[in-house]
């Protein structure tokens, strides 16, 4: 199962943030025992660095995109992809740009804590704890 994954859903597995944490480590075990392949994008990378940096440290902050370099596939953020996101006229670009990703690596499932994000989105939409591997 291919499987695009919300910024925050790396960020709760990364953090630890609770009440969170469970289902996104329980993702992270799917993905490491080879059930799920994940998906990231690109300019999630930077942006959790960024976010990890001023939480715990720099680091952290290069612990954590290690992480994800060795746990995710990382989607490429291009012209085309951003000019696919400006046309879906989201209300919140960064999700159209995650979304224009999900679509261009033709991913099964899209996993978020914040689906209203990806209200009109032909890939389905679900939360952490949703998600049924079967």
């Amino acid at each position: 199962m291919r499987v695009f994954i919300d910024t925050n859903v790396v960020l709760d597995f990364l953090q630890e943030r609770e009440p969170f944490v469970e289902d996104a480590e329980r993702l992270f075990e799917r993905i490491d025992a080879g059930e799920i392949e994940g998906f990231i994008s690109a300019t999630s990378v930077t942006n959790i660095f960024y976010i990890v940096r001023r939480a715990a440290g720099l680091v952290a902050a290069y612990d954590a995109v290690s992480q994800i370099l060795v746990d995710l596939n990382i989607c490429a953020v291009d012209q085309d992809v951003l000019e696919r996101a400006l046309a879906l006229n989201f209300a919140d670009f960064e999700d159209a740009v995650q979304y224009a990703c999900a679509l261009e690596e033709n991913v099964d499932v899209i996993v978020t804590r914040d689906a209203s994000g990806f209200v009109n989105s032909v890939i389905p939409v679900v939360l952490p704890q949703d998600l049924d591997v079967s």
